[in-house]
């Protein structure tokens, strides 16, 4: 008979039955009681009370009654902790039982009970099986650590086992090496900041070795591990690739995932010049067309990772198209996904096939599918220049079918090809206006209006069309409503004469019968532009268009990367960085593709970075400086990432060297990174809702409060400009953390929401280090008074002047823009002083031409005064000397990203009438020496 009859009885009283038969003295009647609990335990009845009972049978060499006390205790430990700790000492026996399956199964259930007080007791035994001479036991105490670790971090660290788990990578078993990295990969998930898995080629090729003998669980935690290293070169990189190449052939999908996120990644470091490179794209796509093979859950999977990687690398598959064709029983998820990545891949090899394959699509049962095949055709057109006749005439045959939804659709995506292709297709209005009673969606009425108004000249009855649709102006939609009154407007700009009365209807409509604003405000704009001046009228609505992209849709490149390092997760899926969507963002990293070899970069990739780029930067979608309004509208408005500064931001930061040197050639090696001393106030994670003085970590920064010099609020955006939004404020320094202090208030008549900041690029990566917080609506002659904390690990541009920056702030109303510049003492930082060797050798390394002097008049100061003043705010007195009755003073600071400046500074001391200070500046980066010099006239005269 099966273990199903343990869960049928419910009888009253059998909690007295089985405590008897737990205490019977014979051993079947034990195992019999003890499966009776467990059953009863696994339907949701309380057996607690029977604890002392169940753990008397743990003292059993039996291993099948011994598994399923220890599930007892690991249900009941939590809630009877004072109960749990008479089950220690049977633990710490069973570790050193003979039989190494109870050593495991001890140690496994040790790891399980998260009670503090058998922690304690618990390291010991734990500690001798990381050490057990059989890798069963090795293998589950790996595993173990990172379950304690989560329970007691310090107790882990304080034992040693962190280090005891790095030697186990090194271990004979590829178990136990795969456990060992799964343990030490969890732990360092949890702690972003610590390096861990510190991997170099040697434990690099240990891993590899293990990868061809362990599980597939195992290898995956190895592939993923091999992912988060960095090779030092190509060759290693290439190396690192020939021995994960064997595994694309594995049966278990997450193993090939985890393979093709490893080769992807280290491609980037590979020539294409190179036989291999051209060799690998071969071999991984057999793999990814194997997945599509599996049931409809793993083929959406993986096909949202397919459509990743080729937005990455679109010649890994180009010639794959067949098997992405749709079937007709896959599920529409699946239907759909393919139907993007078809797109994706068109070209002109391929387009004929592709174009016949969505015109079957397009007769279709299923609304969704046919509408989604429609609109690929539209993108076909637009992404294949020379299909895009080909494309017209196949939306033109769906027309003829006078399937409602099909022509609607139809009708959408012609007015885009029309964008695209201007003065082309417009033989085919005639047809298009046919169809105009059938149309009964919005998006397809606004299209067909946009395209009678774009091209009114061109059709004789253009007014009469417009005119039917005026009819039921008020029921129609927003989005309808908009494009019928640019319309009409265009149409009496082309046709002043006959269209008179027509303008005269749809202005009164949208201006004195509209409640909606937006429409109400159009109304008026051209109501003064026709009545004040038709010639600006008509450059302003019948403006040249400018053309629309051929992949509107594709993901911005840097996230797309990231992107790429998380193939096989659920980011892949989601198509969106962790840091979306795991709560709290407790580690997450940002992760980035290693930096391409110059070589590697080819014309034909659309990836390739920038001309002129430094070969680490990442190719950028923001357009040039001058475009203040292209750099801020593509607002990134979502919560910044909390915890420490990356480390690839720094690095990146100082591959750009925006303004030179620093002290790189003395401190030796000319790679050196300083690093960014104030970038982000350490507890960032904080709730911030805890307050400033948590925000900015007064308990534990850098030194004593630093009482830096601010200067008083000025105001940045007057009201007129920010349609009554007026922004006042200043920069601050303190305890090793900038803020941006800011002063909003609202003169508008209406409440002001959803604020949000952004900066423009800039000379040292300032960008906010939070969200900009207005707990409340911002109410009419309303002022609100805010810190918003900055950070210098930003994206670097140089700026003119330097020290400019360019802010967006979005609310409910709109999103304005202002520049402002900010004094740079606020990028003076903590550790700026030098010792004498360091500066006499640093003054006489700077070349003389990078000398620059300055006066400050007016500044009737002793030295001490000056170096008090000054080293509040970070400038350094390194050394004081007295030459012919001047004080000569000798100062050093150091900017967040590493530069270093030095200074003289003469003072006349005792002289009444001398009250001028003589300043001599070095740099390695001149530019920032006037900035200088300003800083420290407005320390000392302030």
């Amino acid at each position: 008979m099966t273990d199903s009859k343990y869960f049928t009885t419910t009888k009253k009283g059998e909690i007295f039955e089985l405590k008897a038969e737990l205490n019977s003295d014979k051993k079947e009647k034990k195992k019999e009681a003890v499966k009776k609990v467990i059953a009863s335990m696994t339907v949701g009845k309380d057996v607690s009370a029977l604890f002392p009972d169940v753990v008397n049978c743990m003292q059993t060499d039996n291993l099948e009654l011994k598994k399923l006390v220890y599930l007892y205790l690991m249900n009941y430990a939590k809630s009877q902790p004072d109960m749990a700790i008479m089950a220690v000492n049977t633990f710490v026996k069973d570790c050193e039982d003979p039989n190494p399956l109870i050593r495991a199964l001890a140690v496994r259930t040790m790891g399980c009970i998260r009670v503090d007080k058998i922690t304690e007791y618990l390291w010991e035994p734990l500690r001798k099986c990381l050490k057990d001479e059989d890798p069963y036991v090795r293998k589950t105490a790996a595993v173990c650590v990172a379950k304690l670790h989560d329970i007691n971090a310090q107790l882990v660290e304080d034992q040693g086992f962190l280090d005891t788990l790095k030697d186990l990578i090194s271990d004979s078993n590829p178990m136990v090496v795969a456990n060992a990295v799964a343990a030490l990969s969890e732990i360092a998930e949890s702690h972003p900041s610590s390096n861990l898995l510190d991997l170099n080629p040697q434990s690099i090729n240990k891993l590899l070795t293990a990868l061809n003998e362990c599980t597939e669980w195992g290898q995956i935690f190895i592939l993923d591990c091999l992912a988060n290293y960095m090779p030092k070169d190509d060759r290693e990189a290439q190396s690192i690739c020939e021995r994960v190449t064997p595994r694309l052939s594995h049966a278990n999908s997450a193993v090939v995932l985890s393979a093709v996120k490893v080769l992807m990644k280290f491609m980037e470091m590979l020539s294409k010049d190179l036989d291999y490179y051209g060799t690998l794209l071969k071999k991984l796509a057999p793999p990814l067309v194997t997945l599509l093979s599996a049931e409809p859950e793993l083929q959406y999977v993986a096909l949202r990772n397919i459509n990743l990687i080729v937005q990455k690398r679109p010649e890994i598959l180009k010639h794959e198209m067949k098997v992405f064709f749709v079937k007709y029983n896959d599920p529409i998820y699946v239907k759909l996904e393919k139907l993007d990545i078809m797109i994706r891949l068109a070209s002109q090899a391929n387009i004929a096939q592709v174009l016949a394959e969505l015109k079957e699509y397009a007769t279709e049962v299923d609304v969704d599918f046919v509408r989604k095949a429609v609109r690929a055709i539209g993108r076909c057109a637009i992404k294949v220049e020379q299909s895009a006749e080909r494309c017209v005439s196949t939306l033109l045959d769906l027309i003829q079918t006078k399937v409602n939804y099909v022509v609607q659709e139809a009708i959408v995506v012609i007015k885009d090809i029309f964008r695209k292709y201007p003065n082309k297709y417009e033989s085919v209005i005639a047809t298009l206006c046919e169809n105009l009673d059938s149309l009964d969606e919005p998006e397809a009425r606004a299209a067909m209006i946009w395209i009678v108004g774009e091209y009114a000249e061109r059709i004789d009855n253009a007014d009469e069309l417009l005119e039917s649709f005026l009819e039921g102006f008020h029921d129609e939609s927003t989005q309808v409503q908009l494009q019928l009154l640019t319309a009409i407007v265009k149409l009496f700009l082309k046709k002043p004469t006959e269209t008179q009365e027509l303008v005269q209807q749809v202005l009164s409509l949208a201006t004195q019968d509209s409640d909606n604003p937006d429409l109400r405000d159009r109304g008026y704009i051209y109501w003064r532009l026709l009545s004040t001046d038709p010639v600006a009228a008509k450059e302003v609505v019948l403006a040249e268009k400018p053309l629309i992209s051929e992949e509107t849709d594709l993901i911005e490149p840097t996230l797309l990367d990231e992107l790429i390092c998380y193939i096989g997760t659920l980011a892949s899926v989601y198509h969106k960085p962790p840091s979306a969507f795991v709560e709290g963002g407790r580690g997450v990293v940002h992760k980035s593709l290693p930096p391409r070899t110059a070589s590697s970069e080819s014309a034909e990739s659309p990836e390739t970075a920038p001309t002129g780029a430094p070969p680490g930067e990442q190719p950028d979608v923001i357009p040039a400086q001058g475009d203040l309004l292209g750099d801020l509208l593509n607002l990134d408005l979502g919560p910044p990432v909390s915890g420490p500064p990356l480390a690839t931001s720094s690095v990146q930061m100082g591959a750009v060297d925006l303004l030179g040197g620093g002290l790189d050639s003395l401190i030796g090696g000319t790679n050196f990174v300083a690093p960014p001393t104030a970038a982000v106030p350490a507890n960032l994670g904080a709730p911030i809702g805890s307050g400033l003085s948590d925000l900015f970590d007064l308990t534990s920064g850098v030194g004593t409060l630093s009482g830096s010099y601010v200067a008083p609020k000025a105001v940045w955006l007057p009201a007129m400009k920010a349609k009554g939004l007026e922004i006042s404020g200043t920069f601050t320094r303190q305890v090793g953390s900038i803020s941006m202090d800011l002063q909003l208030t609202n003169k508008a008549l209406q409440v002001m929401t959803d604020f949000a900041i952004q900066f423009n690029r800039n000379s040292f990566g300032l960008a906010p280090a939070a969200p900009l917080q207005v707990h409340a609506p911002l109410s009419p002659n309303q002022t609100v008074e805010i810190s918003l904390p900055l950070s210098t690990v930003g994206s670097v541009m140089k700026m003119e002047p330097l020290n400019n920056l360019q802010v967006a702030v979005k609310n409910n109303i709109d999103v304005f823009y202002f520049s402002t510049l900010y004094p740079l003492h606020i990028l003076f930082v903590e550790d700026g002083k030098m010792d004498r060797q360091m500066f006499l050798a640093t003054w006489k390394d700077i070349p003389n031409e990078n000398e620059a002097q300055f006066q400050i008049r007016d500044c009737p100061l002793n030295a001490e005064a000056a170096s008090s003043k000054l080293q509040s705010s970070n400038i350094f007195t390194v050394a004081k000397r007295n030459v012919e009755g001047q004080d000569m003073l000798y100062q050093s600071l150091k900017l967040t990203n590493g530069i270093w400046v030095l200074a003289e500074l003469r003072i006349q001391p005792g002289n009444p009438s001398c009250t001028d200070l003589e300043l001599s500046l070095k740099c390695r980066a001149p530019e920032v020496s006037q900035h200088v010099y300003q800083a420290y006239e407005t320390i000392l005269k302030n």
